[in-house]
């Protein structure tokens, strides 16, 4: 199969996953969309939105629908890093056996992860970046394809711990999960409040989502495209020449060259997706929100005078 009839294929099953995920999931398209290009691009999400918006619903969902393996971990303040990834124990004959934790699933819903201290977060961030953990001396490959997919409560505070910068920077997105609309909400009451059921069908395999996560990257770049993601990127550091006034005025501390990186993969997707076989400077566009709202840090000022990361990414672009 050529790359073109391979991104003609790809258009297809990234619709038919979309129509078997909203068999369950009503509305949150940009949410879902987001997800989705996250894991063909070979990255990790973080879900942030108020309780009850479905969020492990959709985790869930979508591994159905890829006919993944799937390991929901509750992050609780007394959860150590053996518990996730797994520990040595004691056999009949005597030897060290190593028994895996749930870490070793494709997909891994990190849940409420900012109620676990850093010591169990930073167990996460070699699997999310080497896609291996290390146990007792000995490193361990984990399967493929693996996405992390962590949610995390943004109102209450109370016995939370902030995720470390350097961890932010290992999620491919931040998605915001918003309320839905009156009318999704009288459909997510009327589905989930009788004895219905819906059947999910397996769309991709873990083969196949490989074979797409390679595709995208074969995808080519214009150098237009590629220095537009790049300048865009160095807008947001206060000490670079490219600095507008609203990047010296607001913010702190800006995006390292992850956030380029994922740009480019970001758009690649975005655009093939879309039936594109090369992305364009709205297919940047598309992705930068998510991927930059995360990797800014604002200053007080900013607070003060009412302005949100996105609208200060807004103005940047």
């Amino acid at each position: 199969m050529t790359d073109k009839e391979a991104i003609e294929k790809l258009v297809v099953d990234f619709k038919a996953l979309k129509t078997e995920i909203h068999k369950v999931i009503v509305g949150q398209d940009d949410v879902v969309n987001q997800v989705l290009i996250s894991i063909f691009s070979k990255g990790h999400c973080l879900l942030v939105g108020v309780p009850g918006l479905a969020k492990t619903l959709l985790v869930n969902t979508i591994s159905q629908s890829l006919g993944l393996s799937f390991n929901r971990i509750q992050f609780t303040p007394d959860l150590m890093p053996s518990d996730i990834v797994g520990s040595e124990i004691l056999d009949d004959t005597r030897n060290f056996k190593f028994i895996k934790g749930p870490l070793f699933s494709n997909i891994i819903l990190a849940d409420e992860i900012n109620r676990t201290p850093p010591k169990t977060q930073s167990a996460l961030l070699e699997a999310m970046q080497e896609r291996a953990v290390t146990a007792a001396g000995t490193n361990y490959k984990l399967p493929s394809p693996f996405f992390v997919l962590a949610t995390q409560n943004p109102i209450e505070q109370e016995g939370t711990y902030a995720l470390p910068e350097a961890q932010l920077d290992r999620f491919m997105f931040n998605i915001w999960v918003d309320y839905p609309s009156f009318e999704e909400e009288m459909a997510i009451v009327k589905s989930t409040t009788s004895n219905t059921e819906e059947q999910l069908n397996q769309i991709l395999n873990g083969e196949q989502i490989i074979f797409y996560q390679d595709l995208i990257r074969r995808i080519p770049v214009a150098d237009n495209v590629m220095e537009y993601a790049v300048k865009l990127v160095g807008k947001t550091r206060i000490n670079s020449e490219l600095a507008p006034q609203i990047t010296k005025d607001f913010i702190t501390w800006g995006a390292g060259p992850r956030a380029s990186q994922y740009l480019i993969i970001g758009a690649k997707c975005h655009a093939a997706i879309h039936g594109k076989f090369s992305p364009d400077i709205e297919d940047v566009k598309a992705v930068a929100l998510p991927i930059l709202r995360h990797r800014l840090v604002r200053n007080y000022k900013a607070e003060a005078e009412g302005y949100s990361m996105d609208r200060i990414i807004q103005e940047l672009l």
